[in-house]
Parts: structure tokens; sequence; C-alpha cells
């Protein structure tokens, strides 16, 4: 892999990165009785290929929860 196509990736998971945090730091605080956010992140090749799609395609799925400190 080249140096172009790396920086890429982190350009675009640096940029989905801030973008989340700024997104789930918003829903939380518009819904506070929320003690646990299950979230599930999904990646997805979107690419047009002028052949066969690639096997296996690309796709990750990531789930998890983003929880709220405990103040007891």
């Amino acid at each position: 892999m080249d140096d172009r196509s790396r920086k890429d990736i982190r350009r675009i998971l640096k940029i989905f990165g801030i973008q989340a945090d700024e997104a789930m730091v918003a829903h939380l605080a518009r819904n506070p009785e929320v003690d646990t956010l299950k979230v599930r992140v999904i990646l997805q090749d979107i690419t047009e290929y002028s052949g066969a799609t690639p096997e296996p395609p690309l796709g990750v799925v990531i789930e998890d929860e983003v929880r709220r400190q405990n103040d007891s």
C-alpha cells in the first residue's frame, strides 16, 4: 500500500472520529435519561466497480456501548 492511500485512510478516519464524537456527545446531552448508548459503526465499500465486486467485499461492523459516568 502506498503512502497516499494510508494518508487518505487516516484522513477519513480522523474526520469520522471527530464527527462521531460530536454527534454522540450532543445526542447524550439531548437525552439525559439514557445511561448507556448502544452504537453500531458500519464501514461499507460503495465503489462502483467496472467488473465483479471483490470477494470478500470490504465491510467492518463494530458494536459497542458509550456509558455515562456513574456519580455514586
